[in-house]
């Protein structure tokens, strides 16, 4: 059952902070995998570009070093990679000065799509900008792909959109988040407006409340000093989870159009009610056996910055009002895995009486690590005795459903990648979008600033502090337990 990889036009694609982490772990491992699959073939250029002083050959070892870490197991096969490696060549460039610019400039074609991708740090996006309009290499056909955070706050991703706006038309600008890349994320959208089963219940009247959960096993690790200046509020639920909810809780768009999809996301964040402080919980992970405590992972041995985030938010529209969306998110926890869990409301009258006990129908669409979606059905339990009802799950699991030939699914930045050669902004986020997210998220974090709370600590491993499973059962719910 393999799916039929169509090529995509030929295209120049410089990937600045093309020796960084995110382009040795992701981009190039990306790229080398949909070259393998056949999708990128022909006159296409895949030029680096970085402050190290480099030769073309250098950098080809470089990220054929990467390529064969990260690639998987296509990488072991020299003749593809042997091929792919020479599409590379690198220019030493200097993003805030004019070293390097013009010898870029000259790689460039007039009959390519040309992509630009920021894998540098925020600060560094206008200085590109602007030397890419200043050297000519910015035309209607080009496009910029810019990595989150997306600011930190408003304020900054104002400024932020500001400065690209400067250079670029909002149609070429592709706010990157990987989780809309995944497999499943998408498929969210399928289940939701491709099955009559699902669309007619998928409100207030059958559902009692949806869970997104973003569970991490590890912690903070080297990413210290980034992470306590953002913590899981700004690196997680800002733009991640809410991609998610939105994708959950929006009205069918018109058709299948980057805009007409974006637009119902923005209604969404829109309509969200602010957040009360006592429907936030903050945790900070504690020590456990061999496990480092937060704080001594980070600059600041006082540090106040959250690991840890569980809320309770609500969307005030017809179609959600009065059904609570439970979000968490955190590090150190007791598994890596993520879930969206959307519990629907009991049956109205139980024929089979109190013994027979209480069952609800629970649609359940794992992200990671294994990708699929699980919807729990009540049955009779098989044997004699009477009724006596039990739950099962309908389970589809991607990679036994669909077959050996398709277990290997596109990596998310593969997918995102060739999205933005096709001129596809259907999964990347819009500046309103963003805007929208922090104006949201601000007041929350704002409090926290004032000292209105401190992070609760949770032992590692644990599934984060017991507050967390309060702001459930005070509802009369509770979290569900995540399975990897």
């Amino acid at each position: 059952m393999a799916s039929r990889v169509i090529p995509v036009e030929p295209f120049d694609l410089v990937i600045f902070g093309g020796t960084g982490d995110l382009a040795r772990r992701k981009i190039w491992p990306a790229l080398f995998r949909r070259f393998v699959a056949g999708q990128i073939e022909g006159d296409v250029r895949l030029i680096g570009a970085a402050r190290g002083e480099m030769d073309s050959a250098g950098f080809r070892d470089v990220v054929q070093e990467a390529i064969v870490e990260f690639g998987g197991e296509e990488s072991r096969r020299k003749a593809n990679l042997s091929a792919f490696i020479k599409m590379l060549s690198y220019v030493t460039l200097d993003a805030r000065g004019e070293a390097g610019w013009v010898e870029l400039a000259k790689l460039m074609r007039p009959d390519r799509i040309r992509a630009f991708y920021f894998s540098v740090a925020p600060s560094l996006f206008g200085d590109l900008a602007k030397r890419l309009h200043k050297h000519g290499m910015a035309d209607d056909t080009s496009r910029i792909v810019v990595e989150k955070p997306f600011g930190r706050d408003l304020e900054s991703a104002r400024d932020l959109n500001r400065v690209l706006a400067r250079h670029f038309d909002e149609s070429q600008i592709y706010r990157i988040d990987h989780y809309l890349g995944k497999e499943t994320v998408q498929n969210l959208m399928a289940i939701r407006f491709g099955n009559v089963l699902f669309e007619p219940l998928w409100n207030s009247q059958y559902v009692d409340h949806i869970q997104i959960t973003v569970a991490e096993s590890v912690g903070v690790g080297g990413r210290g000093d980034y992470y306590d200046k953002s913590g899981a509020m700004r690196d997680m639920v800002q733009n991640h989870m809410m991609q998610l909810l939105c994708l959950i809780a929006m009205e069918p768009p018109a058709k299948f159009d980057p805009d007409a999809v974006r637009d119902e996301k923005l209604k969404v964040i829109r309509a969200l009610d602010p957040v009360r402080g006592a429907d936030v919980v903050r945790g900070q992970y504690e020590a456990q056996g061999d496990k480092a405590d937060y704080r001594t992972q980070v600059e600041d041995p006082d540090s106040t910055t959250e690991s840890f985030i569980a809320l309770k938010a609500l969307v005030s529209n017809w179609r959600w009002a009065g059904t609570p969306f439970y979000l968490r998110t955190g590090k150190r926890l007791r598994d890596r895995a993520s879930e969206i869990a959307v519990v629907f409301k009991d049956a109205p009258h139980s024929i089979f009486g109190a013994d027979a006990g209480r069952h609800r129908n629970i649609l359940t669409i794992r992200l990671q690590p294994n990708e699929g979606i699980e919807l729990g059905v009540t049955i009779k339990e098989p044997g004699p005795g009477g009724m006596r009802l039990i739950d099962v799950p309908l389970d589809m699991t991607f990679a036994e459903a669909l077959g050996p030939e398709d277990a290997d699914f596109p990596d998310a930045y593969e997918r995102l990648i060739m999205d933005v050669i096709r001129g596809n902004q259907t999964l990347f986020m819009r500046g309103d979008e963003v805007e929208a997210a922090w104006a949201w998220t601000d007041p929350i974090i704002a409090d926290w600033e004032a000292g209105a709370s401190e992070p609760l600590p949770y032992i590692s491993g644990s599934s984060g502090p017991d507050e967390a499973l309060m702001l459930m059962h005070r509802d009369g719910r509770r979290w569900r337990e995540i399975k990897p």
